[in-house]
């Protein structure tokens, strides 16, 4: 059996471009079935001979593999986009905390995401539409910088098509673009939201989070009935190295995924 602390080996089985510096992968285990693991939870991806970072799970394959998107950012997430159906990578996990969808059973489940913040949600989405009945309604809020920053473009209409009331809004349009133009929180009025009956998933840059939070808190929705995926530098995945410490929580673990009341205070204080 692998390590904890040692990544498995995992082959790349897909690659598909969302934009231009964006690549959702499909990677199958090589050594040993994949752990289970619930929406929202991450892994940390092993570039051979270049690092480690830390990604969230955008979902599974059929073939029970994992699916994982990854914005190129640095060397070691540059050297993962680059990976061909075929190469090899490290993965460990899964670690952290997740959204609990079925803790929303009965209630309105509103999905809010900015630019790649989608990734982490996706998972939640499908999960969701994959036990629509046991839901109100399903909305799903997108805001990107561009259509052309758009992740997961060309699944849209089949989310739609299982039930998913989806809005998308782009900060600058292009030429062709027919939808709404400007931030992500002015979708919140068109959607019509019961306080009292909806749960939010909420993942994006971190204004985008605090401003979505702020929006819903003034339309009435409690702060644990708001969840949000917060983002610090992680290196061991499992709360040894203190990379990820956010005041009191260390992220790999008490995290990613947190209620509302717990990660205002902390998003409130300036660069900590």
């Amino acid at each position: 059996m692998t390590a904890p602390s040692l990544p498995a080996r995992y082959r790349v089985t897909r690659r598909q471009a969302e934009t231009h510096d964006t690549v959702t992968l499909d990677l199958r285990p090589v050594d040993r079935p994949i752990p289970a693991h619930q929406p929202g939870q991450f892994t940390m991806l092993y570039a051979p001979g270049v690092g480690e970072v830390p990604i969230s799970i955008s979902g599974v394959t059929s073939g029970a593999g994992l699916v994982q998107t990854i914005r190129a950012v640095g060397a070691v997430t540059r050297a993962l986009c680059a990976a061909a159906p075929g190469g090899l990578i490290g993965v460990r996990g899964p670690y952290g905390t997740h959204w609990d969808v079925a803790g929303s059973e009965g209630d309105d489940l509103l999905i809010m995401a900015g630019g790649i913040g989608l990734a982490p949600l996706r998972e939640a989405l499908l999960s969701g539409l994959g036990m629509r009945a046991r839901f109100r309604r399903i909305v799903v809020l997108i805001g990107a910088r561009s259509p052309d920053e758009l992740v997961f473009a060309d699944e849209i209409e089949t989310w739609r098509r299982a039930g998913a009331e989806v809005e998308v809004t782009v900060d600058r349009a292009r030429a062709g673009w027919t939808g709404h133009v400007g931030v992500v929180t002015q979708l919140i009025g068109r959607a019509e939201i019961d306080p009292a009956r909806s749960v939010a998933l909420i993942c994006g840059p971190e204004i985008m989070m605090r401003l979505s939070a702020r929006e819903l808190l003034a339309r009435g929705l409690a702060p644990g009935r708001i969840h949000v995926s917060l983002e610090r530098n992680m290196r061991c995945g499992v709360a040894e190295c203190g990379h990820c410490q956010l005041g009191p929580l260390l992220l790999c673990r008490d995290g990613p995924v947190v209620s509302y009341h717990v990660a205002a205070p902390l998003l409130a204080v300036k660069e900590l």
